[in-house]
């Protein structure tokens, strides 16, 4: 029997997967990567994500701290994801799971596991809790782009 991505069953087993499996889950300390520390006043979400983006591409993507399950579990997939991707992609991405925790039309091809996030919407104050290793990507990459990397 196929399964879906949309399943909640299949949503909560991916979740619950990268939250006590969590991937990329790493403390880096080399100055070639920008990390970028992100918290929520709301949760408690405490997570730093460090990226190394070479020639327009990211090369590597980890991170570490503590959070609830959906952050948790979202920064992981997140991490996956985007290596790999040049700068404009990951952004897309981005801005295509944001658009999915607003309910709002979305690439959802594209969101491969990070799909399972889709009905987190449904309780408004875990959108922040679902995006927050996605907002600090995000600033991580403006940096880089500020600074010319």
């Amino acid at each position: 029997m196929p399964f879906s991505l949309e399943d909640p069953a299949i949503q909560r087993e991916i979740i619950m997967d990268h939250y006590k499996n969590p991937r990329n889950f790493e403390d880096v300390q080399d100055p070639k990567y920008r990390t970028i520390h992100m918290d929520s006043a709301s949760c408690i979400d405490d997570i730093y994500i460090h990226v190394l983006v070479e020639d327009g591409k990211i090369k590597d993507c980890k991170w570490h701290g503590n959070g609830c399950a959906i952050s948790m579990a979202s920064t992981s997939i997140l991490t996956e994801m985007v290596v790999g991707k040049s700068v404009s992609e990951a952004l897309d991405l981005i801005a295509d799971f944001n658009k999915m925790l607003m309910g709002e039309n979305c690439e959802k091809d594209e969101l491969g596991e990070a799909i399972c996030f889709l009905n987190v919407n449904r309780q408004p104050s875990r959108i922040t809790c679902a995006n927050i290793g996605w907002r600090g990507l995000k600033k991580a990459l403006a940096e880089d782009e500020k600074d010319g990397k």
